[in-house]
């Protein structure tokens, strides 16, 4: 267990001890997507979903997501996080794309909180669709890339 850090020397969790690390910038980048029937999609194109703008709702609850993330995973340290943006490319015949871009100066990366605000900003279209479409998929979330901290650089295959 000596790798893993969410972790003491008896195997018990805790919270990764940061005080002595140096504050950098600090980038993530993650990505996701939610699978629907081409009619969905061409209704959120359009504008013409019930509950409203699909997309600038699923961006300000994603924003929101990435400022909450330690509330909602357990060892994520809270962070004052500096900027937030998610972009979507819709996609035929049924798929929209989602990219969250979190930045932060701080001891601890925000690689957690990219990809809270992927999923949630997924879970936001499901949610404004189900009406209409109960057979959406949300998948394939994962990191892109990270920038700073001891670690360095990150960039996927």
């Amino acid at each position: 267990m000596d790798d893993l850090t969410h972790f003491d020397e008896e195997g018990r969790a805790r919270m990764v001890d940061v005080s002595d690390k140096n504050e950098t910038a600090r980038v993530a980048v993650a990505r996701g997507k939610i699978q629907m029937k081409p009619d969905t999609l061409e209704r959120i194109r359009l504008g013409l979903i019930a509950k409203g703008d699909v997309l600038a709702v699923a961006q300000v609850a994603g924003i929101m997501a990435a400022k909450q993330t330690s509330q909602l995973i357990p060892m994520c340290h809270p962070l004052a996080i500096t900027g937030a943006k998610l972009k979507f490319k819709l996609e035929d015949p049924g798929e929209v794309k989602i990219e969250a871009v979190v930045k932060v100066h701080g001891k601890t990366g925000v690689e957690m909180e990219a990809l809270t605000a992927v999923s949630v900003a997924a879970l936001t279209i499901y949610d404004m669709c189900k009406a209409m479409d109960k057979t959406m998929t949300i998948g394939d979330i994962y990191l892109v890339e990270k920038l700073g901290g001891k670690s360095g650089h990150f960039v996927r295959d």
